[in-house]
């Protein structure tokens, strides 16, 4: 099924359903996809609805036109230049790009063309990433005299701090393939194949218990942000609760008799 989320004519988000796979495309074309109040507050309803859709097994947010997104809409921002809106719009941001990351559902950002600021903030904050080999990366805030503070925290969480320092304090572009190297995306194709490779993943990942696809994706954040002792004793807790479901018996068993597992859970 397909469904079309309306704010505008023509609408600024578009929702499609198919298999278990969620994709939510940006579809401010002709301003590069840029991040409008309006489009976060869209993104934001979209992704709550799909995060208690247990139908939906991966979310891919991809962009309509040539760009994937161009950060925020600086039209928007200059139009409304007072420090009550600013923190309002950046802490409207901070949300979506937390969501992506508690979402129970495997995020993967399918990126064509430029992701800048925070478009690039966007491809960082989703759990995986699948980019076109003519695709291209920065966090060029600092270009206008604005320093991509909000992008740096998706930033570096994904790629290491001298190389997260050099991007926001240049705002100079990083390829494709060298934005895979420092692992801000798994996967670099020519653009004519980038939908089969986004779909390669997301056949993986619907092929996998839900149970602990959604345990494993809440365990990896929360370990993240702590300590090494707490950080084992979460994941031997969350192993403990993994070994107890379903799934787990029905995949042990499925491995130990050499057949494909029949999941139950979601």
């Amino acid at each position: 099924m397909s469904a079309v989320l309306q704010t505008e004519n023509p609408p600024i988000l578009l929702r499609a359903d198919a298999a278990g796979v969620t994709t939510l495309t940006l579809n401010r074309p002709g301003q590069f996809n840029s991040l409008s109040e309006e489009m976060l507050a869209e993104l934001q309803r979209a992704l709550d609805a799909v995060g208690e859709d247990a139908t939906v097994r991966a979310v891919v947010i991809a962009g309509a036109g040539k760009a994937f997104c161009a950060g925020h809409d600086l039209k928007q921002m200059r139009a409304n230049h007072g420090k009550e809106y600013m923190q309002k719009l950046f802490k409207q941001c901070g949300r979506v790009m937390t969501t992506l990351t508690q979402l129970p559902q495997p995020t993967i950002a399918r990126v064509h063309g430029i992701a800048t600021a925070a478009g690039c903030q966007l491809v960082a904050a989703c759990d995986l990433a699948v980019a076109a080999d003519a695709a291209r990366f920065a966090v060029s805030g600092i270009n206008v005299g604005l320093f991509c503070s909000t992008p740096a925290v998706a930033l570096s969480r994904n790629v290491g701090r001298k190389q997260a320092m050099e991007m926001l304090l240049t705002g100079d572009f990083i390829d494709a393939a060298e934005a895979q190297r420092r692992g801000l995306v798994n996967r670099v194709v020519p653009l004519d194949r980038l939908d089969a490779e986004v779909r390669t993943l997301t056949d993986s990942i619907c092929g996998k218990s839900a149970v602990a696809v959604r345990m494993g994706k809440q365990l990896f954040y929360r370990q993240l942000e702590m300590g090494l002792d707490g950080a084992y004793q979460l994941a031997s807790e969350t192993m403990a609760c993994n070994m107890m479901a379903d799934d787990a018996a029905e995949g042990i068993d499925a491995f130990m008799q050499k057949r494909k597992p029949e999941w139950k859970g979601r």
